[in-house]
């Protein structure tokens, strides 16, 4: 366990002197038949080594694979010290170190081996790249409802084999908290919004910087002081209410600023006419994807957030029989909150501003309160430009309510959780069963921190298949000495600033997350839709967010997304479904330059990783696992090496 006492961990570079219970005894003086066992059996050993070692270099190509591992001595020491003994590595240390904060030249490129494929980089023009969202092809789909702004993802035969560069000039983003208000301007050059939205102070260009005042369609003051209008009507300090959901948040200042109040929002707009919306949120730091609320469903659980958003979104919650009203209770936790501000709130007093006839606003107000209260939902406060209702906490009333109001019906037996291109349905989704009207259907959430480390009700009620509350316990002891372990071979990741975006491809319970609290950095914990349990639930009940996602597709997000990505078993979890190679350069395109990689996965797994991973010029190793080198699972480690498009290239016709 880290911070442990007991035997130190073994690291890439040593590994502790083994002890035992009769250590205080005085050491036998070997005699020389066990000298010659030990030193025939030491060479035996050795040259079988480099006989695997030249073997698996033959069968792999000319090129090599290096394992960093760890030598011991053959003969026992004299010295009873318990430190570890001198090692050796077979390569050198990673840099894990930015080096491009301000105005750098591209790196230089390594001469990679014959035979390993080289993968060059893309046209300028797929600079902002987003395989699933494609403008283009996304005008081949049906406009109604926003359709054609869902996910639409490239055939196989379309798939890019190349790496998307970054635009001239990129740097990597300032720290947080810093990146919350300033963001350089090559890295985004986009200057749109600067003059879409100067009146209500979304950003601002300033030199060769964006600079985000924190402004909004409705909190002109900024988004602070209107997240405090909030905190006089619902209790946003005492831990009740950690996880939130912004819908069309633009460049997601609501969440920016929730983020010191130790609430974490999943902000999410279409990538639509205000150009870069969500590509600002995730250069600012702040947890974002690409998405729209149309046919199908939301990619969170049932039950995910305390509190869902919308400041002026535009979405008609009360057209199609309220159906994306509906959407949101579903993945509304019982008592949680829902705020509305902007059209048609106080429509009274900005019915002129908005260029809109009072009865227009009137009848679009009606309909809202309408659906809400099919729903269940209580009306709990409206005071000037904001309202809140709040979801009940059980169905035992609201049973009762629908046996009279048919509209919308309950769902038939569904999986509420599904939640990958599923159709949203209009009926309402039921919450679990309770005893009585004072219980929370679903159980009862501790308030954050504590809910972070209790067995989340998910799995205490045991509706999460083959995970028990053992499997959690021991689960969150086994995170605590990976990541452990994992800081002892980068040590970038004891460093604050280093990294700021992080995405766990395959998070389980999310156990590496957990152990990354209390760094500044936030983690987008990825359920693939492929893996045999569905624990996004649970991940979010501990007061963590993530998505679901196939990795067999392209991630709702921009090209350099994360400053570190993290893989266990994602590999092995896609072998036979999909090419590792898509998958990598999918990896490729979501890292930034100078971000890192932590792969964990069986070892001739991490061998065609590597092979790959030099194909797309990474700086990378393969290192033991933590619990030494007779374990088959090791660790890939890698850098993206930094570089750019030139300063002046023609795009090149389709």
């Amino acid at each position: 366990m880290a911070g442990s006492n007991s035997t130190p961990y073994y690291t890439p570079t040593s590994k502790p002197t083994p002890t035992s219970h009769h250590s205080s005894l005085p050491l036998k003086k070997p005699n020389l038949y066990s000298l010659i066992a030990i030193t025939f059996l030491c060479s035996a050993f050795y040259f079988t080594g480099l006989w695997q070692s030249s073997t698996t270099g033959a069968g792999a190509g000319s090129s090599s694979v290096v394992i960093t591992t760890t030598s011991l001595p053959c003969f026992p020491s004299k010295n009873t010290s318990t430190n570890p003994p001198s090692s050796r590595t077979t390569t050198k240390k990673l840099d894990f170190t930015t080096h491009h904060s301000a105005a750098d030249g591209g790196a230089a490129v390594t001469a990679p081996d014959d035979a390993i494929k080289i993968y060059p980089v893309c046209d300028i023009k797929y600079s902002e790249y987003t395989p699933c969202e494609d403008p283009e092809r996304s005008l081949k789909f049906n406009r109604r409802r926003l359709i054609y702004r869902e996910r639409h993802c490239p055939e196989k035969n379309e798939l890019l084999k190349c790496r998307i560069p970054a635009p001239h000039g990129y740097k990597n983003p300032f720290k947080w908290p810093v990146s919350r208000d300033v963001a350089w301007y090559a890295n985004v050059p986009h200057k749109e919004l600067t003059v879409e939205k100067a009146v209500q102070n979304w950003i601002r260009y300033e030199g060769d910087k964006f600079r985000f005042p924190g402004g909004g369609t409705m909190f002109p003051n900024g988004a602070d002081a209107y997240i405090d209008d909030i905190a006089k009507l619902i209790n946003l300090k005492d831990g009740s209410i950690r996880t939130a959901i912004d819908t069309g948040c633009g460049v997601a200042s609501w969440g920016a600023y929730l983020l010191s109040r130790n609430i974490i929002a999943m902000s999410f707009a279409p990538r639509d006419s205000h150009e870069a919306q969500v590509q600002f949120a995730l250069e600012r730091g702040v947890p974002a994807l690409i998405g729209v609320i149309a046919s199908k469903r939301l990619p969170y659980p049932s039950r995910a957030f305390d509190m869902a958003h919308c400041s002026r979104c535009l979405i008609p919650w009360g057209e199609y029989d309220g159906t994306y009203l509906i959407e949101v209770d579903r993945v509304l936790r019982p008592g949680g909150f829902w705020i509305l501000s902007g059209p048609p709130i106080n429509w009274k007093r900005h019915w002129k501003g908005w260029e809109r006839t009072r009865e227009d606003l009137y009848a679009e107000q009606n309909k809202i309160e309408q659906v809400a209260k099919r729903l269940c939902w209580k009306k709990f406060v409206e005071k000037d430009d904001i309202a809140i209702w709040q979801k009940p906490f059980n169905h035992m009333k609201c049973t009762e309510f629908r046996n009279r109001n048919k509209n919308p019906p309950m769902c038939p037996s569904q999986d509420p959780d599904k939640a990958w291109y599923t159709k949203i349905e209009t009926c309402l989704t039921p919450l679990p069963k309770v005893a009585s009207e004072e219980e929370v259907a679903g159980g009862q959430l501790e308030k954050w921190p504590k809910r972070l480390h209790v067995i989340p009700p998910r799995i205490s009620r045991g509706t999460v298949d083959g995970v028990t509350e053992e499997v959690f316990q021991k689960d969150s002891q086994l995170w605590k000495r990976r990541v452990s372990y994992y800081k002892s071979v980068n040590n970038q990741l004891d460093q604050p600033g280093r990294y700021r975006n992080i995405l766990d491809m395959n998070a389980f319970l999310g156990g590496f997350a957990a152990n990354l609290v209390n760094d500044p950095v936030w983690v987008m914990n990825i359920v693939p839709l492929e893996a045999k349990v569905n624990t996004l639930g649970a991940i979010y009940e501990r007061g963590l967010i993530g998505t679901y996602q196939s990795w067999c597709e392209a991630m709702s997000t921009y090209p350099r997304t994360y400053d570190l990505i993290h893989a266990d078993s994602v590999f092995t979890l896609y072998e036979n479904r999909c090419e590792m190679e898509d998958i990598m350069l999918e990896l490729d395109r979501i890292l930034r330059p100078e971000g890192s990689v932590i792969i964990r996965d069986d070892v001739d797994i991490l061998i065609r990783v590597k092979r790959i991973a030099d194909g797309l010029n990474w700086d990378s190793q393969i290192v033991d696992h933590e619990d030494g080198p007779l374990e088959r699972e090791k660790l890939f480690f890698a850098v993206k090496t930094y570089s750019t498009a030139p300063a002046t290239q023609p795009s090149k016709t389709t």
